[in-house]
């Protein structure tokens, strides 16, 4: 089975601590995109921990990534629209959480296509959930990622690329 380079780091840690990866939720993300193209395709909450266990991944990590993956798949489908026309304005805090990078990047999904406005508030919420400061644009593009993925969004192949693999090259360094 083939894990990114991120993954992999992940998975092989070893000796490293909390405060040396603070990557964990997000790798166990990026790994069950990789290995469970179809979502429904994954094993049973509990044989999947299993498996993440095994892998090498913390215990606590994996609890915190089957909740927020089982929260996202189960969050309801919005019934609104709103006009082309209606600009999003950003909290204070979402705004110091995002930061310009995330906030441009959402910007430009927006405007290609890629993600709805219902979308764009769902990647927002689920990137507040985390627990960083100020979230690096590594970590929102695997957000929104996973947010794509549960919605069984059709995925291209160069978003997927822009999404997760440039993502995983920032995590390496």
């Amino acid at each position: 089975m083939d894990m990114s380079p991120a993954c992999l780091a992940a998975a092989t840690k070893g000796s490293r601590t909390r405060k040396d990866s603070p990557l964990h939720m997000i790798d166990i993300l990026v790994y069950l995109f990789e290995n469970y193209q179809d979502l429904s395709a994954h094993p049973k909450p509990d044989a999947l921990a299993r498996k993440l266990s095994d892998i090498g991944f913390e215990d606590e990590d994996i609890s915190l990534a089957l909740v927020w993956l089982n929260g996202l798949k189960n969050t309801q489908r919005a019934e609104w629209t709103c006009s082309p026309l209606a600009q999003r304005i950003y909290t204070a805090e979402e705004q110091y959480r995002l930061g310009a990078e995330c906030l441009s990047f959402i910007m430009f999904l927006e405007t290609t296509g890629v993600i709805s406005p219902h979308l764009r508030e769902l990647v927002i919420e689920y990137a507040m959930m985390l627990d960083d400061d100020s979230i690096p644009l590594d970590k929102f593009k695997v957000i929104v990622l996973m947010v794509l993925w549960s919605r069984e969004e059709d995925l291209e192949p160069l978003i997927v690329e822009e999404l997760l693999y440039d993502a995983d090259a920032e995590l390496m360094h």
